[in-house]
């Protein structure tokens, strides 16, 4: 009956912090439709922002900032994404470590965004065979 995910939506304490987040350090783009609504777009998914007091039509009965745990496939070497991170002083919580991903195994690294949701940015593990930490 499902075939993937479409978007997901991320709702935020701060819209300015969470764009800066999204687009200067993870590399998404900015997207404006409806009635002044905003989405962070990546590869063919895109995350819905909604804001304080966001007019969404229908929505989560409990919107919650930080409440959110997603793994990202990341489009480079795992690698270049740590030094990325470091760049933008960005604390990894966890890893690189090997994990169970939803198609293979995975390795990752936990990073937290502004409203302290857990984000995992991860390889394939196969690509990471041979390489040092």
């Amino acid at each position: 009956m499902l075939k993937s995910v479409d978007h997901i939506v991320l709702t935020t304490r701060d819209l300015y912090k969470c764009v800066d987040f999204y687009t200067r350090v993870l590399g998404m783009h900015l997207e404006r439709f409806g009635d002044g609504r905003f989405a962070l777009r990546f590869g063919d998914q895109k995350l819905n922002i909604h804001p304080p007091g966001v007019k969404a039509g229908i929505k989560a009965k409990k919107p919650t900032p930080g409440s959110l745990d997603l793994c990202f496939l990341a489009d480079r070497p795992l690698n270049e994404v740590i030094a990325q991170l470091k760049q933008h002083e960005v604390s990894i919580e966890e890893g690189p470590v090997v994990r169970t991903g939803a198609r293979f195994a995975i390795r990752s690294v936990y990073i937290r965004d502004p409203d302290n949701n857990l984000i995992e940015i991860s390889e394939p593990a196969e690509k990471s065979l041979g390489t040092a930490d």
